[in-house]
């Protein structure tokens, strides 16, 4: 496994990061219901399996199943606190008690008395979205949360960028940001500009980086199944490439991937350890021919 420091926190984080969404999710990308004992089992291996190969970052949300992912996961994580990241989620809006009341529970339902990083769960922020966590107290709220000891970083959650999350960013008071970045929605981290997106704003305030939708939650492996076939473009093969793709992105701390067994543990945590398979990105994006026409 690899490690990177997750930006300005200082945390150590896998490169790999277990996305908690399957857990909770009922059919989430899946046939499968997460109330079964039999999937809940399964997924129970693919944590300690994780666990076992070194990912030390796990990310969910109070969303993910009405709490159900959160209280999976704090039936193994606090056995193992000293050497994991847990980071979860809490509304943006509403009022500040709101976040408040949910930051209590997911700890409660973690089984821990603080969480790593505590992320504003959106997915695209309006200027009444900003404005509201900057003058109605929202964020004001989780800082004194943070100050209490029930949290140690700050971070929010991104679908996609705005200028309403570039203006949240430049207020220099959050530490982490998880975004929608991979092969097929490259806009937050965009290697054919040299601005880079909103990952550079990010990086710019020192903060840690994940992405989220990873292996592009299925889009990918069903569009070139439709294309080539399933036998040719098998899911395996698929969410390989999807998967190194941001495992390339230099830019990226964490690479989120929810995964729901053990086999696809050891794939993920296999190709983190396969530095040989990473493309150049720079080159793969490069529009330009010299005169003998290679790139």
């Amino acid at each position: 496994m690899q490690y990177h420091t997750l930006g300005r926190t200082g945390l150590d984080v896998s490169a790999l990061g277990f996305g908690g969404a399957p857990l909770g999710l009922a059919y989430y990308l899946a046939d499968e219901d997460t109330a079964d004992p039999a999937v809940e089992k399964r997924h129970m291996e693919a944590v300690e399996r994780a666990l076992a190969l070194g990912v030390t970052y796990f990310d969910t949300a109070p969303g993910y199943g009405d709490g159900r992912s959160e209280a999976l996961l704090g039936r193994i994580l606090p056995k193992v606190r000293d050497r994991v990241v847990i980071a979860s989620k809490c509304p943006h809006r509403g009022k500040p008690e709101g976040v408040t009341r949910s930051v209590e529970a997911s700890l409660e339902r973690l089984g821990v008395d603080c969480v790593d990083v505590m992320q504003f769960h959106g997915s695209e922020y309006s200027a009444r979205d900003a404005e509201n966590i900057l003058e109605g107290g929202v964020l004001d709220a989780l800082e004194r949360l943070r100050d209490a000891g029930k949290l140690r970083f700050i971070g929010l959650t991104a679908e996609v960028p705005s200028g309403a999350l570039e203006r949240l960013l430049e207020t220099g008071r959050f530490d982490v940001l998880q975004v929608c970045y991979n092969v097929c929605s490259q806009l937050s981290c965009d290697h054919t500009r040299e601005c880079r997106g909103i990952a550079a704003v990010a990086k710019g305030q020192g903060m840690g980086l994940v992405s989220m939708r990873t292996p592009t939650s299925g889009f990918l492996q069903r569009l070139l199944a439709l294309e080539f076939g399933a036998d040719v473009a098998t899911p395996e093969r698929v969410t390989r490439l999807a998967v190194n793709y941001v495992l390339s992105t230099r830019e990226i701390d964490v690479a989120l991937v929810g995964m729901r067994g053990a086999r696809e543990v050891e794939l993920n945590c296999a190709l983190v350890d396969d530095t040989a398979a990473r493309y150049d990105l720079d080159a793969l994006h490069d529009r330009y021919r010299d005169r003998k026409g290679k790139l």
